[in-house]
């Protein structure tokens, strides 16, 4: 007896060549992944981000626009004064949104991580040539170790620091300037009772400078007294703690007559993990010179045999406390390991 199944006459075997193809809903053209390139694109600078929403300002024409990020570049981000492109919408009406489909080659990139053992790099600044470094010379006191922390960013970034101090009525910045001797730091001195700023102005004109510093060290009121219009939110500092109140909650790009200034929110600290160890004793000037001398193999750790740095403290040629904030910053980077640093996630 056969087994074999015959089908019914008249019924479908597995031939389906009179299947009905169903039409594609969104149309029958295919997707491609070629993507415009934009090369026409208009271009502007990101002076600033809230919720998502870049305000950019066009190159051709005197007026900002809201945009949001295209897809392709959520992951990588946009900082405040990166060249992008737009597309879509970028008329004035009102509720207008464009995209920004692109971003400019870089010329810098001021990053910092959350501590010196995050593996997450921060983006705060695209673009800028100088970093202005705020500090006040008492109420608060002066951190020389956050300096230097800024110091070593400006140099890996290829910043030209400057270090302004403010409040100089309330107490002499000579002891404290001299941990910075043999530097290549351009000094500002600003007094609160005389509030010229011709000096700072022709530092920073034709140049695009991001401003730092702790918070409540009068770094918000600069940039109002640089740029009137402003009207960045400033505080003051709790007399019990000696701290300063954060009141600049965005980095925001500011218009001066000849140039810009990028003011960014106080910090009370700065990682390092995205910087690599050459950069980090290169950034500290008036002893790398000292530090060529060291033996081959030197670490130039507290321990280390032979170390130059030993011998100029000896002969008091170099400053103890400026050799120790070398050796902490190394000894935090040490101990965090040789953790591979993610690529960069957007702004701070």
């Amino acid at each position: 007896m056969s087994w074999l199944y015959e089908p019914e006459s008249g019924a479908h075997d597995l031939d389906e060549s009179d299947v009905r193809v169903r039409p594609n809903p969104k149309g029958n053209k295919p997707r491609t992944k070629i993507r415009p390139d934009h090369k026409s694109a208009p271009i502007g600078m990101v002076l600033g981000v809230d919720l998502g929403r870049y305000n950019v300002l066009l190159n051709d024409e005197p007026r900002t626009i809201t945009a949001t990020l295209a897809k392709e570049l959520r992951k990588a981000g946009v900082a405040v004064g990166d060249r992008v492109a737009l597309a879509g919408d970028t008329s004035e009406t009102v509720g207008a949104l464009a995209r920004i489909v692109r971003v400019e080659p870089r010329t810098s990139l001021l990053r910092r991580s959350a501590d010196d053992s995050d593996q997450v790099e921060r983006v705060i600044v695209a673009n800028a040539d100088q970093m202005l470094i705020v500090v006040a010379i008492a109420n608060p006191e002066p951190r020389t170790r956050l300096i230097d922390r800024y110091l070593a960013a400006a140099f890996d970034a290829g910043l030209h620091p400057i270090l302004c101090i403010t409040k100089v009525d309330l107490a002499d910045p000579s002891e404290f300037l001299k941990n910075f001797d043999n530097m290549n730091v351009d000094v500002v001195l600003h007094r609160s009772d005389e509030p010229s700023l011709d000096e700072l102005h022709e530092i920073l004109r034709g140049h695009t400078s991001v401003a730092v510093g702790h918070s409540g060290v009068g770094k918000s009121t600069l940039v109002n007294a640089l740029a009137p219009t402003a009207m960045r939110a400033t505080g003051h500092v709790n007399a019990v703690t000696g701290r300063g109140r954060q009141t600049s909650t965005s980095v925001r790009a500011i218009a001066l007559d000849d140039g810009w200034i990028i003011d960014t929110p106080g910090v009370r600290s700065f990682g390092l993990g995205h910087i690599k160890p050459e950069n980090l004793l290169r950034s500290f000037e008036d002893l790398y010179t000292i530090i060529e001398t060291c033996p081959r193999d030197c670490n130039h750790t507290l321990d280390a045999p032979d170390c130059a740095l030993d011998d100029a403290i000896a002969a008091g040629t170099l400053g103890a406390a400026r050799v120790d904030s070398l050796r902490r910053i190394m000894t935090s980077l040490d101990s965090a390991g040789e953790n591979e640093v993610r690529p960069p996630r957007g702004t701070a």
